[in-house]
């Protein structure tokens, strides 16, 4: 499928031409929740990827796949970048980016005036980390559960202008929204100048009550920055609804967009106060204009430009229909682990406070040890985690997964534990 079949064939005329207006009005009758265990309607969605046959993917948390439409437009985009060469980039290279970004600001529900890409969610929140005129003596708080990546340049931070880091422990199984809250609220004092939360934690997939933890943060004067990397194109919602001054996302993950492609969003007021990374000729560093923070020099447009065409295959799905069958697929597998002997499973029990991404172990393994194992003897290919208390292995499946696959791995689990 060439780039303009795909556009034709995008967000709902693509569903049609899919299935077909009369199985895809079946479909739209269904109720979502039926609709995520419907394997036709799934079934045909994975024919949109080519998979490896050498193992099942549960790992998409790191990289998802782009879906064939996607990459074949993204090939397209790199030839005629390519085929055009400096003229492209001096005439309308400015213009197509922006309109990505226009699309992109409107999937996030935020004013495009709000939002820049950037290159992953890592570049988005060391953009605000390092545009603050830290003093000596101001705190930041985060949690030890955050990226390590983040921590280590709080860390930097802290060696470089004396800033004082509050690092908390996020419950993993909380009972309360109030109880996450409270973990943020202890360690806030009047030198706290940026609060850092996860909007879901990346090792356990938990969903963090973000809004509840930024009003907190507001009402004790404190920014908020929230780190989005795997909650965006994931589940449904809207960045200014979270309450974030600063969120970050990597569109690479759940978007399915090339690698390289992310967002920064920063809230109107918040913008002008930030020094740029990078000087940029054309535009004041004091300004208010969110496009001062996006100056790296020459980049890859190619990768920007394919953004659009990440989007249209995510809308052709649905946010909500593509949000239920990810929860679908992770409770379908933590449902029969949870309680087997020897296994742990680092994942809140309640569903609506986590979605694709799940964590699980078994007693007396190494985490790695049993990535190897699963890889090794089930030819299933996941990713380890050490960290902050979590001992399992990362599950990430993607809408491309059948609940058979999964049937694998908790067969593998079974047999893991039951030798521990």
């Amino acid at each position: 499928m060439n780039k303009r079949e795909f556009l034709r064939t995008s967000a709902s005329a693509g569903l049609g031409l899919l299935f077909g207006e009369k199985l895809l009005a079946e479909y739209r009758a269904m109720p979502i929740e039926r609709l995520a265990e419907e394997e036709a309607f799934w079934g045909t969605i994975r024919g949109k990827y080519k998979l490896k046959p050498d193992y099942i993917n549960l790992e998409s948390g790191y990289y998802s796949i782009q879906a064939q439409p996607v990459l074949e437009a993204y090939i397209a985009n790199v030839r005629k970048q390519n085929f055009e060469g400096s003229h492209y980039l001096r005439t309308t290279q400015v213009p197509d980016k922006a309109a990505a970004r226009d699309k992109l600001a409107a999937m996030a529900g935020c004013e495009p005036g709000e939002l820049i890409i950037t290159r992953n969610t890592t570049e988005s929140l060391d953009t605000v980390m390092n545009g603050y005129d830290w003093k000596a003596g101001d705190e930041a708080v985060m949690a030890v559960h955050d990226y390590p990546h983040m921590l280590a340049h709080f860390r930097l931070l802290a060696r470089r202008y004396g800033i004082v880091n509050k690092i908390v422990t996020v419950p993993i199984d909380p009972k309360s929204d109030d109880e996450v809250v409270q973990v943020y609220s202890n360690v806030i004092t009047p030198q706290t100048r940026l609060l850092m939360v996860c909007h879901m934690i990346n090792i356990t997939g938990q969903i963090l009550p973000v809004r509840k933890v930024a009003d907190m943060a507001h009402a004790r004067g404190v920014d908020v920055m929230v780190d989005g990397a795997h909650a965006f194109a994931h589940f449904d919602y809207r960045i200014p609804d979270t309450g974030a001054d600063y969120y970050g996302a990597s569109l690479h993950k759940w978007l399915g967009s090339p690698l390289g492609t992310g967002l920064l969003y920063v809230r109107k007021g918040k913008i002008q106060k930030l020094w740029p990374i990078f000087g940029d000729n054309n535009i004041d560093s004091d300004t208010d204009n969110v496009m001062k923070l996006n100056h790296t020099g020459t980049h890859p447009v190619h990768t920007d430009l394919t953004i659009a065409d990440a989007i249209a295959f995510h809308d052709m799905i649905g946010t909500k229909r593509k949000e239920a069958r990810l929860r679908y697929l992770q409770t379908y597998w933590t449902s029969k682990v949870r309680g087997v002997k020897n296994v742990s499973v680092f994942t809140p029990s309640d569903p609506a406070r986590s979605c694709a991404i799940a964590n699980v172990g078994v007693s007396g393994v190494v985490p790695n040890d049993l990535a190897k194992m699963l890889l090794d003897t089930y030819r299933i290919w996941c990713n380890g985690v050490n960290n902050a208390g979590v001992t399992g292995v990362r599950i990430t499946p993607h809408v491309f997964i059948k609940p058979s696959e999964l049937d694998v791995l908790v067969k593998a689990i079974g047999e893991i534990a039951a030798t521990a």
